[in-house]
């Protein structure tokens, strides 16, 4: 809900009447009124405080008339032919002017026009008046043009038709909710408006240039942190491959190359199937083997290769006899006599079948 100051300005007197508005509804809360003696003599006072809308109603007598036929009644477009139409009407021409039209009714030929208009001058010095007193209104109509509308005649012009309190007051309402008309415009135009808006658009702008410096912070923060991460998640990589095949020096993409390795292992994979090295170890570590000794053994799917040392020949052949015990085909494969004179050999052997 918000207020509105409505002044009807008539001969001898200022009413002011204070208006709630609330959606679509209007109605008169307070009453006042101001002694005066003409539209210069506009009293201290009848400003309200904590109230910024103004709409001011000024006498028939402060306006000047022309019906005009038009063959529309858009209202801007209007306003837009009308100089040319009145500019050979008026004394002084439209220059010295400000106007506004009202659609009256339609003819055969189109729609009546009632143009009204008010000299520069006057209504300069109106607003001057008005904005001594704190009052800076954003429409200027009139009560009594609303009156003369209804069952128009231009004989109801001239004179005015008189009107009660209570139709002024009940036309009061009409015009904060449609304004008959409007003659604050094009250099008296009311900028209050435009400014508080254009101070919005510019808070509005400044708030919107700050959330995007914000989002820009954030979104430079959060992409440093990713790269940051995304560093210490490639150095954990390399070190778990690195852990993993020790003997590559030559890295290049950890993935696709333990993918690579990964895919090796499966071709070897049927090689150490069913191999138990431990087995053969506890085998070889129960054997006696006087003199000889072991330095490599070889365990693959089936088949075990021994190499080694032996101070003579006979002590691997003695060797060979206790390995049979436990093997299937043990033999000397090789043997050869070292300049020191022991014996390097090497024996094969087949784990047996269980």
């Amino acid at each position: 809900m918000r207020s509105v100051c409505f002044l009807d300005i008539r001969e001898g007197e200022v009413r002011r009447y204070t208006i709630e508005v609330k959606g679509n509804r209007c109605a008169v809360k307070e009453r006042r009124v101001f002694p005066s003696s003409d539209l210069s003599d506009i009293p201290a006072g009848v400003a309200q405080e904590g109230v910024e809308t103004v709409y001011v109603s000024i006498p028939l007598s402060a306006f000047n008339f022309r019906i005009l036929e038009l063959p529309f009644s858009d209202k801007e477009r209007i306003r837009q032919v009308l100089p040319f139409e009145l500019d050979g009407m008026i004394l002084g021409g439209v220059a010295s002017v400000i106007f506004d039209a009202v659609v009256m009714g339609k003819t055969d030929g189109g729609y009546q026009i009632l143009a009204a208009y008010v000299e520069k001058d006057r209504l300069r010095e109106l607003l001057d008046r008005l904005t001594s007193v704190g009052v800076d209104p954003m429409c200027i109509t009139s009560l009594e043009v609303r009156h003369a509308l209804r069952g128009f005649s231009p004989s109801k012009l001239v004179p005015p038709l008189p009107m009660t309190d209570e139709e002024r007051e009940a036309s009061a309402v009409a015009e904060v909710k449609e304004p008959t008309m409007n003659v604050r415009r094009d250099e008296f135009a009311f900028t209050r408006g435009r400014e508080k808006m254009r101070r919005s658009l510019r808070v509005t702008a400044l708030l919107i240039s700050l959330l995007v410096l914000v989002v820009g912070v954030d979104v430079a923060f959060r992409i440093v942190t990713a790269r940051q991460e995304i560093a210490s998640l490639r150095q954990e990589i390399r070190k778990a491959y690195l852990d993993l095949f020790p003997g590559d020096k030559t890295i290049v993409n950890e993935v696709h190359q333990t993918k690579a390795q990964l895919k090796e292992l499966r071709g070897r994979e049927e090689i150490y199937v069913g191999v138990k090295p431990l087995d053969v170890l506890t085998t070889l570590a129960r054997i006696g083997r006087d003199g000889v000794k072991f330095y490599e053994v070889s365990v693959e799917r089936g088949k075990v290769v021994l190499r080694g040392e032996a101070d003579s020949l006979s002590s691997v052949q003695q060797t060979q006899g206790k390995l049979s015990e436990h093997f299937e085909g043990v033999s000397i494969a090789a043997s050869e006599t070292s300049v020191q004179g022991t014996t390097a050999f090497t024996i094969t052997a087949r784990e047996r079948e269980k």
